[in-house]
């Protein structure tokens, strides 16, 4: 299938990463091939699982600026089913020099489309910005996840970031659909988390998805250990959570089997 799916908010600090590296973990625990693509300059989704990108050599910089052949440059990880196509710092610098690249916004769809049938889906972690890299990996997608975060200012830039997708729609890719908002960082314990959700739901009704990832001291610990949350904890909250997303995105998209898959799934659930 190798349906590619973008997780992007140009505000920084809402789960983007964490969603990316933790998506990609359960789909890959329910047995479906992933390939985690780690388009933000900081490279924390390739950290985050382990990887050294210091050692890995080329990373997507040299796919998306060179001519690096894209199947050489993804590399295994210890999260099963999971391959990763590192990032690099260097990426930093790749719109200066795609500026005047003919066909600038459509760089990554061809990188992606070499491999993409190797997978069942592709997760691409979006850079905190609106820049000529998300554009690529919007252009290159079939769908976006959209997370935003269970506090004051979390619909502050939504609107944009919107209207960016509306624009990618009309103009660069015409297939691009929203697979959900997916509100994060949810604290039972405070009124305003509950109102954001409220409100969030009010306007966006259907577009949001019915699993909520809460705050869990476990999800921000995964990281400093290179692993995902349901290798490092898989019994706790944040493991649960994710594993339920994954099963929200298997059934809206006609995925899900009846088999050992589902029955992971509903131990987590009880």
């Amino acid at each position: 299938m190798g349906k590619i799916i973008a997780i992007a908010n140009q505000k920084g600090g809402v789960g983007k990463t964490t969603s990316a590296i933790n998506l990609a973990a359960c789909l890959g625990a329910l047995e479906f091939t992933v390939l985690l693509v780690d388009a933000d300059p900081q490279a924390n989704a390739s950290s985050g699982l382990g990887i050294d990108t210091n050692t890995t050599g080329d990373s997507i910089y040299e796919c998306i600026v060179g001519d690096a052949e894209v199947s050489n440059v993804i590399v295994k990880t210890d999260s099963p089913n999971v391959s990763l196509l590192p990032g690099n710092i260097n990426l930093v610098g790749a719109e200066i020099e795609l500026i005047n690249v003919e066909e600038r916004e459509y760089r990554m769809r061809r990188v992606l489309d070499e491999v993409k049938e190797n997978y069942d889906f592709v997760i691409i972690d979006c850079s905190p910005s609106l820049g000529l890299i998300t554009v690529n990996s919007l252009v290159a997608a079939d769908s976006v996840i959209i997370p935003v975060q269970c506090e004051y200012f979390a619909l502050e830039g939504l609107g944009k970031l919107l209207n960016t997708v509306k624009i990618v729609q009309s103009r660069l890719n015409n297939a691009l659909q929203i697979e959900g908002l997916l509100m994060t960082m949810y604290d039972t314990r405070l009124r305003l988390a509950n109102q954001v959700v409220e409100e969030v739901k009010l306007h966006f009704q259907d577009l949001v998805f019915d699993t909520i990832i809460h705050r869990n001291t476990r999800l921000g610990e995964a990281p400093s250990h290179g692993e995902s949350i349901i290798i490092h904890d898989p019994t706790s909250k944040g493991a649960i959570n994710y594993l339920n997303l994954a099963r929200e995105i298997l059934q809206k998209n006609e995925m899900t089997k009846l088999s050992d898959k589902d029955k992971v799934i509903t131990i987590a659930d009880e």
